[in-house]
């Protein structure tokens, strides 16, 4: 070839070069770029002026730079490499998703005297995000790796993670959703090569919250029908979970869930019992749920910026106890070589509770008292008093008014800690209770524990609903976190459950006369106790239940429900209702 011949054909391979949509560059053996073409500064942006000459990790900055450089990899093994899913810093700093290739440059003798790259902008043009990011639903995409390639606004606001914190990071980083550990959707796409519909599942945000959500996913295919990644949409399903515990009268305030009348009459007076300072007494058999609801109330308060300081004063002797409530001035006794603050200081202007207050000594009741009534203490070893801005609320599971008679507890401190007296009933007063408690737990330990367990059979509620639960919530938690453990399908089965709990229980054959027999109590007390709460309204009563009224007639007939407390004129409609 002449040398006109092989200008042109140089002319022409850098035409084509600056023609083409992926980014190309060629690097030496020292790894300095020695070419850069025109989509390269596009993709990148550095103009070519900057790049050639630079060594190439200064201006393709890729995850892959330090430790996995695809170019080493390739001057090294002689292999090129292809589609390889990584991320570049532009030089604005954000990051874009791109799929790499690289291969050598020999010269005449075939000696490697250089690498070539070109990579491929996976990143959606502006005007693709602009749509993406006006819907509401959650959009992102995958490469075949599950590195997030692209990430819409409401992908950001439902995450609590931004676009560029996600982009770059694997799906499973950025969503913890409760299938990651199992097949996911996306998973899913990549085998199948179809897509996956409303699959029902849940992601935990940047603040750790468990955000219910209802994801699709479908391939990405290149001009060839080849898949090169996966889209998937989610959405959030909190206001749909929301609306529908209204519609099942349940209520839910923190960490507590209820349905029972008993206990959805106390929680329709802690927003008024928080709004106040008053000191405020809960009692209530062990496990009925004592902190949770003091935790309610400060969480309404307009303390709840503020902590929330909690004390066993069972767990401790009285010496010990005094200096943990009051702290204490260094020399004060034997050990204490500095100042240490106690629960009032560390609860200031914020909630004490006091568990187990019945424990307390008499002695140190007076202490308490005076703290109630003038709203100072001095620590142990101090002479000067100290101004205390905190809550008080105190729990107990015995008799106060019995401690009295027996001389171990003060009238005086009784009546100021009792201004607000709340008492819980047992978990055996309110079984309605159960189910909802039970999904709770499950949809708690799946956060705590990554799994995906779905719910318990009808064998296992219908031994929950009919066991008597001496230790209340306490107990069904430590039985449904027990039976988690074990657990290796999506539904808890009566093999889960603790040893000493079956023991207690009905056979668990469904047909068997004595788990019929504790299936139909159950099922009575329920709607007895859904008729009561709707002051017998048969209508409200079957929404209530979440079912037809003439399903609710059929049930009522079927068990014999006796319903003394209805006026003639619901017995003749009732009547008259068809069962069938």
């Amino acid at each position: 070839m002449d040398k006109s011949g092989y200008q042109i054909c140089q002319a022409t391979k850098k035409s084509i070069l600056e023609s083409i949509s992926d980014g190309v560059f060629t690097v030496d053996l020292n790894f300095n770029i020695t070419s850069f073409n025109r989509a390269a500064e596009e993709i990148t942006g550095y103009p070519r002026s900057t790049a050639v000459g630079k060594p190439c990790r200064e201006v393709f900055r890729s995850n892959m730079c330090d430790k996995n450089c695809v170019l080493c990899r390739t001057i090294e093994s002689n292999d090129p490499i292809i589609d390889e899913s990584s991320y570049i810093i532009h030089a604005s700093g954000r990051k874009i998703p791109v799929s790499i290739s690289t291969g050598l440059i020999r010269d005449s003798t075939d000696g490697v005297m250089g690498g070539a790259l070109t990579f491929r902008d996976l990143s959606l043009n502006a005007s693709t995000e602009t749509i993406l990011d006006s819907i509401s639903d959650g959009v992102f995409t995958v490469d075949l790796n599950f590195h997030i390639t692209s990430f819409n606004h409401a992908a950001q606001e439902i995450s609590g993670v931004s676009r560029e914190e996600a982009i770059g990071k694997t799906c499973m980083e950025v969503f913890h959703a409760g299938q990651c550990d199992k097949k996911c959707a996306l998973q899913e796409t990549m085998e199948k090569g179809s897509s996956v519909l409303n699959k029902c599942t849940h992601i935990t945000n940047s603040k750790g919250q468990n955000i219910p959500v209802s994801v699709s996913a479908s391939p990405l295919l290149d001009r060839g029908n080849n898949i090169i990644g996966v889209v998937q949409t989610f959405r959030d399903l909190s206001l749909i979970e929301k609306l529908r515990h209204e519609l099942e009268g349940r209520v839910q305030i923190g960490n507590m869930v209820t349905r029972s009348s008993a206990m959805r009459k106390i929680v329709d007076i802690l927003p008024q019992i928080a709004v106040s300072d008053s000191t405020v007494l809960i009692k209530g058999n062990t496990g009925t749920g004592k902190e949770l609801v003091a935790q309610a109330i400060h969480s309404l308060s307009n303390r709840s910026a503020k902590p929330f300081i909690a004390l066993n004063c069972g767990a401790l002797p009285e010496t010990l106890l005094e200096s943990e409530l009051f702290g204490y001035k260094a020399g004060a006794f034997t050990g204490a070589n500095k100042d240490k603050i106690g629960r009032f200081g560390m609860a200031e202007g914020g909630t004490l509770f006091l568990d187990e207050i019945g424990e307390i000594s008499p002695a140190l009741q007076v202490r308490l008292l005076r703290v109630l009534q003038e709203k100072t203490y001095e620590p142990l070893g101090s002479t000067e008093s100290m101004h205390s801005d905190v809550r008080v609320i105190a729990a107990t599971n015995r008799s106060l008014s019995g401690l009295i008679a027996e001389g171990k507890f003060r009238e005086d401190f009784y009546y100021r800690i009792k201004v607000i007296q709340i008492d819980l009933p047992t978990l055996k007063e309110r079984k309605e209770d159960i189910p909802l408690l039970v999904n709770h737990f499950i949809s708690r330990f799946n956060t705590i524990q990554k799994k995906t367990i779905h719910g318990v059979s009808q064998e296992v509620m219908a031994l929950l609903m009919g066991h008597d639960f001496p230790g209340n919530i306490r107990e069904l938690e430590n039985i449904i976190e027990h039976a988690f453990v074990l657990c290796p399908d999506e539904f808890i089965t009566p093999a889960c459950l603790p040893a000493d709990f079956m023991r207690g229980a009905p056979p668990t054959n469904n047909e068997s006369a004595g788990m019929e027999k504790v299936v139909q109590a159950v099922e009575s007390q329920t709607i007895l106790e859904a008729l009561k709460r709707n002051n017998y309204n048969r209508i409200a009563a079957a929404r209530d239940l979440g079912i037809h009224k003439s399903t609710l007639f059929r049930k009522i007939k079927h068990l014999g429900i006796a319903l003394p407390e209805l006026d003639g004129r619901f017995r003749e409609t009732a009547n008259k209702e068809s069962f069938v």
